[in-house]
């Protein structure tokens, strides 16, 4: 059952420990380990879950043994993210390993892509742009509560209008990041 909880001030908390946990167990394979997705943007309401980004030079199956052994289970059949309608970037851009966190840790998805690629710049642009736009995180968090209300026991309509819902967003946000200047650099700082 997908529910969307009210923003919790624990969330950033919730994120270090789990960044130190997986840190320390791909020690030098990770260049960069970000708090993306709705729990990574304060005031937006959320799956109590959090998301995280691992960004590694290449995608290598090694990866998966130790963060297994923290915790974690490899999902094979989410190797591949959403492609925005009209996304530019070749099909290899959106590959990526995904993880999930098994109790007794806190519940959290681990997406591991590749410094750079375009689904990599997809989630950390789309966090800074939602917080940095006040009236657009209002609005996500609307849509995401009406479609957990409407189809909270069923993920793949859930999914299947959220991510055109999203692209419209991140169409946006390319417009804000060309506007101000955004990089990937910047995000890795915030």
């Amino acid at each position: 059952m997908i529910v969307i909880h009210p923003y919790q001030p624990t969330w950033p908390a919730e994120f270090l420990a789990l960044r130190a946990r997986l840190s320390k167990a791909l020690g030098g394979r990770a260049r960069h380990i970000a708090h993306i997705g709705s729990t990574a943007v304060p005031g937006l309401g959320a799956k109590d879950i959090i998301d995280i980004q691992v960004g590694v030079d290449r995608l290598e199956p090694e990866m998966t043994a130790p963060l297994c052994e923290a915790g974690c289970e490899f999902v094979a059949r989410h190797a591949l993210d959403h492609v925005p309608e009209g996304a530019e970037a070749p099909p290899a851009s959106w590959h990526k390993l995904y993880f999930r966190t098994l109790p007794p840790l806190r519940p959290a998805h681990i997406h591991v892509r590749v410094v750079g690629s375009a689904n990599h710049r997809y989630a950390l642009l789309f966090r800074d742009y939602l917080r940095h736009h006040p009236g657009q995180r209002q609005t996500i968090e609307r849509v995401k509560r009406e479609l957990a209300r409407l189809h909270g026991d069923d993920s793949d309509a859930y999914y299947a209008i959220k991510d055109p819902v999203y692209d419209l967003v991140w169409r946006a946000a390319e417009d804000w990041a060309q506007a101000t200047g955004w990089s990937i650099e910047q995000a890795f700082e915030s």
